[in-house]
């Protein structure tokens, strides 16, 4: 079966092994048996169009690459600094058909994407309805999809990627309906990253729960989810923000955000100056948040936070063995958690800082408005 056709029809429904699951087993192609997987750790995926019982179809409008995927696609493809942009698509379409799913081979992360409801189940508990126009808020490393029109309209030169073609959630999968003053694609940059200023909320929460105000270090504090990150700090009580970026034009970017108390520039891959940098400016961070879409940020973020402190690694280059016995090896006392990308209530929290903060919403439409001008040149 071409899992890329949507006409292609899907297995047999009668078969006992392949039950409509709410997780999504019935549509693992690869591997099955006993070595079964649950969808994202599938090497492929059914992504036929016909639903079981409690399934949506969604009729595809943009797929949203997150940034280490794209990172690693654009670097593969770049000559002396030019990306390659049709070699990206073409691998891009190459991982959707072979997969039926959008999962980078070496990253292992996908992204999520916007659409408009087309069908849906009778079991579905989902609350969606048809014509809903909706974001996935699940990796498309796990979603059942087809392209139907070779990505004909994306250049291969931006994370957002006008698609036609179909998706499937399941039972237990999460989307939420697109607001309606924003800008959708200024709505979807947010929704991919919202799981970080929800997770950044609840734990600085914890801490001014004890009647602690943490000094919070942002690394990527320009980027999508690190701006979001900073708002959200200060929102739940922080004492001090630290935004820290790898350029000058960032730096300045984020100083006249006004969204960190300090901004200072680092390479957040380099140990002692990391922790350098952050100490320059008020640290160690009581609650250290790697925001940045390279590897190698695990043990300079772990000499850059206090003993006692809170690292949140929300990035999918993180290396968790490497955090894990980096901090074993420097004898650090530091509490490490995975942002998973699931929060309750995690878009609408989002939403609120780009509509509260200005600054926030500012430099999402900056970007939002640079990537525009980048696929129209």
């Amino acid at each position: 079966m071409n899992v890329s056709d949507p006409t292609s029809a899907a297995p047999d429904r009668t078969d006992a092994a392949r039950v409509s699951s709410p997780v999504g087993l019935h549509r693992v192609l690869e591997p099955t048996g006993d070595a079964i997987t649950l969808p994202q750790a599938a090497r492929r995926l059914d992504a036929s169009p016909r639903l079981w019982k409690d399934e949506v179809r969604i009729a595809v409008e943009t797929l949203n690459l997150d940034a280490a995927s794209y990172r690693q696609l654009a670097e593969k493809h770049s000559t002396d600094g030019a990306v390659d942009g049709g070699a990206v698509r073409a691998e891009v379409l190459d991982i959707v058909a072979t997969r039926g799913k959008m999962q980078n081979p070496v990253t292992g992360s996908g992204g999520m994407l916007i659409g408009t409801v087309a069908e849906v189940g009778p079991d579905s508990t989902l609350g969606l309805a048809v014509g809903d126009r909706v974001a996935t808020l699940v990796s498309l490393s796990l979603t059942p999809l087809a392209i139907t029109d070779g990505l004909s309209l994306w250049d291969g030169l931006s994370e957002q990627v006008p698609a036609e073609g179909h998706a499937i959630l399941f039972g237990r999968s999460i989307a939420a309906t697109l607001p309606t003053d924003l800008d959708p694609h200024l709505a979807l940059m947010v929704m991919d990253v919202c799981g970080a200023p929800a997770l950044v909320e609840r734990v600085v929460g914890e801490y001014a729960a004890r009647g602690v105000a943490p000094t919070v270090a942002v690394l990527g504090g320009a980027g999508k989810s690190g701006s979001l990150s900073l708002a959200a700090a200060r929102a739940a009580g922080a004492g001090r923000t630290i935004g820290v970026v790898p350029v000058e034009r960032e730096r300045t970017v984020l100083e006249s955000s006004g969204l960190a108390d300090a901004v200072v520039l680092a390479d957040a891959r380099s140990p002692l100056g990391l922790a350098a940098a952050v100490e320059s400016a008020g640290g160690p961070a009581d609650v250290t948040v790697v925001c940045v879409d390279v590897p190698g940020c695990e043990q300079p973020a772990i000499l850059a936070t206090a003993q006692g402190g809170t690292i949140i690694f929300f990035s999918m280059a993180t290396n968790f063995a490497a955090a894990a016995l980096g901090a074993e090896g420097l004898a650090a006392d530091v509490r490490m958690l995975v942002g998973n990308g699931y929060v309750p209530g995690h878009a609408e929290t989002a939403l609120r800082l780009v509509r509260d903060v200005p600054a926030v919403r500012a430099l999402f439409e900056g970007r939002l408005a640079t990537e525009k001008a980048g696929s129209d040149a």
